[in-house]
């Protein structure tokens, strides 16, 4: 029901002591029973809420298809993965093996969550098809491995690494059976994502010259690119509403951004603040990239509409904020942390 300035609205209440009906103007109530869309305020108001342990929580991914945030983390006791259906109330879920899940990623086409480790013996993978049960995988290189997505266009899942010989990239069809091959370059790949309308896979590296860029369209064949500065890139993102991926840096004076329409020629950006920014994440729904950072006093989120300009947003608490994703369901930023006392994740609802 929708009320107009005049209208008349007829309240009856139940018998008892001033009992009866009221006839209250509708502008009165307008606010109420209609309130105005609230616009603007996801990715720009955040809060922290409850974490199920004080991990040192590394990485955080949404699930569409099961409506569940998982999150996975470097330490911890037998309870190194949480899980929400909300990003409010958190359960902690037994890892696989208690090693310092640094990644992780959702394969829609698999059904399957994986998540990689810088440390184990031969097992830096684990997956799982719900959150909650987690398997090992054995991997062909026991490099530090640092990044994971899934490309559904080539049916492939793709790893880097910032440690290993001739083998920091591995690749698997299922996420069970992992193969090495050779990256552009034996540097230390910190973040990896695939440009669907590129048709490409993007890696971007913490150490290398100028070159601290990847691009791969197959995941076995890899071409060094020249990135717009040698900074220690450390996330990157494909936002296709807007045709850009853009990359992010912990170090670097006012240029801690990148951005390239077609992952080989890049361009330089004015971050929003000098902080250590390590992960960022587009929203298509809302138009938005989000990115977080782990240091900043005050100010460790930043938001842009178009990659090119950035703002910086109130962030709830100074933690180590590590990684963010986007609920397109829940309409909803999540991110997690791997400091602080109970407060290891934070919303912008």
């Amino acid at each position: 029901m929708t009320l107009q300035p005049g209208d008349l609205l007829a309240i009856t209440r139940p018998a008892g002591p001033a009992a009866g009906t009221y006839q209250l103007p509708a502008a009165a109530l307008a606010e109420l029973l209609n309130p105005p869309p609230v616009l603007g305020i996801t990715g720009v108001f955040w809060s922290t809420v409850r974490s199920a342990a004080d991990n040192s929580w590394q990485a955080i991914c949404w699930s569409p298809e099961l409506q569940l945030y998982a999150c996975v983390a470097g330490s911890g006791t037998g309870n190194r993965v949480m899980t929400s259906s909300d990003g409010i109330r958190w359960s902690t879920q037994p890892s696989a093996a208690d090693q310092n899940w640094v990644a992780l990623c959702w394969a829609k086409e698999l059904g399957l969550f994986i998540a990689v480790s810088d440390s184990g013996i031969g097992n830096r993978v684990m997956t799982s098809p719900d959150g909650r049960s987690w398997t090992l995988r054995q991997t062909p290189a026991i490099n530090n491995w640092t990044g994971v997505c899934w490309a559904p266009e080539l049916g492939m899942l793709v790893a880097v690494a910032s440690s290993g010989t001739g083998n920091r990239v591995m690749t698997s069809s299922d996420g069970f059976t992992w193969t090495a091959r050779p990256a552009a370059a034996d540097q230390e790949w910190r973040s990896i994502c695939w440009a669907q309308q590129l048709g490409l896979l993007v890696a971007v590296s913490s150490t290398g010259g100028n070159q601290r860029v990847m691009t791969s369209p197959d995941g076995r064949n890899w071409t060094l690119r020249t990135a717009a500065v040698a900074n220690n890139w450390t996330a990157i993102c494909w936002a296709a509403e807007l045709g850009l991926l853009v990359a992010l840096s912990s170090s670097g004076k006012g240029n801690r951004v990148m951005t390239s329409p077609d992952g080989i020629s890049w361009s330089s950006r004015n971050s929003a603040a000098d902080n250590a920014w390590t992960s960022l994440c587009w929203s298509p729904q809302r138009e938005l990239l989000v990115a977080a950072a782990s240091s900043g006093t005050g100010n460790r989120i930043m938001t842009s509409a178009d990659g090119l300009s950035w703002t910086t947003r109130s962030s709830p608490a100074d933690l180590g904020w590590r990684s963010l994703c986007w609920s397109p369901q829940r309409r909803q930023f999540a991110a997690v942390s791997n400091s602080g006392a109970g407060n290891r994740v934070m919303v912008s609802p």
